[in-house]
């Protein structure tokens, strides 16, 4: 999988506190090399293909899977 973010998606994390935002990057870096890391709690959460991962025990984040045609 490849992360891909928006203006929007940008802008809500510089609005984090500096805490939260240190910890989703070194979480990011640990999901690189291994998804299925288990501290991450990386998981699919429905049908669509949406994807939940833990950042701290009080933040997650979402993201989905792009389908190709």
């Amino acid at each position: 999988m490849k992360l891909v973010t928006t203006k929007r998606i940008k802008k809500r994390f510089e609005n984090l506190p500096n805490r939260i935002q240190n910890q989703a990057r070194e979480n990011y870096k640990i999901w690189k090399k291994d998804m299925e890391n288990p501290s991450l709690h990386f998981k699919k959460i429905n049908v669509r293909s949406i994807y939940s991962i833990r950042v701290s025990l009080g933040y997650r984040a979402l993201g989905a899977k792009k389908m190709t045609p």
